[in-house]
């Protein structure tokens, strides 16, 4: 029986739940634990987490004007671009409109260096017509004068009368020419 009365005694106790006085002294180890690590780590870790929140805060304020200074280095590379390429623009207009010039000048130089060649081309002609005139008035002036002289049966050659006779000659050719213009 005794082992029966022990047997029901300890049925009667619940494993899980411990006796009162181990109870009270864990629960008031628990407080003194707890209230120490309240006093000494708790403001550690809050000073801790403030640094990291301050931290992280100023990263994002940080990150935040990097942005914003980013953004205002973009747009004033996007306006030095835009005012480069119109300067370009501005630069190959001005080297279209010099090269129209360039030509223009150029044509206008050929057609003046055409011109007096062609005017000393001209002048050259009557030159050399002038020339080729007056020798050909000489020969046949003299031909005129041996001819005339075999047939008149003397000697034409005083040099006043040849050239009277010559230029009495061509003169009636060239009414004759003239006339039949």
């Amino acid at each position: 029986m005794s082992q029966l009365l022990i047997l029901a005694a300890e049925e009667t106790e619940n494993p899980l739940v411990p006796p009162i006085p181990e109870l009270v002294i864990g629960l008031l180890a628990f407080v003194i634990v707890f209230g120490f690590l309240a006093w000494k780590l708790l403001p550690n870790i809050n000073k801790v987490l403030e640094q990291r929140r301050e931290a992280i805060e100023g990263g994002i304020e940080k990150a935040e004007a990097a942005q914003t200074e980013a953004q205002s280095v973009l747009e004033q590379y996007k306006a030095q671009l835009a005012e480069a390429r119109h300067e370009a623009a501005r630069l190959r207009q001005e080297a279209t409109e010099q090269g129209a010039t360039l030509i223009a000048e150029m044509r206008a130089e050929g057609q003046r260096q055409r011109d007096e060649i062609v005017a000393a081309g001209h002048t050259q002609i009557d030159a050399d017509r002038k020339a080729a005139a007056q020798s050909l008035r000489q020969d046949v002036g003299t031909l005129a004068t041996d001819l005339a002289g075999k047939l008149v049966g003397e000697s034409l050659e005083d040099h006043a009368r040849q050239s009277r006779v010559i230029d009495r000659f061509l003169s009636e050719l060239e009414e004759k020419a003239e006339a039949a213009r």
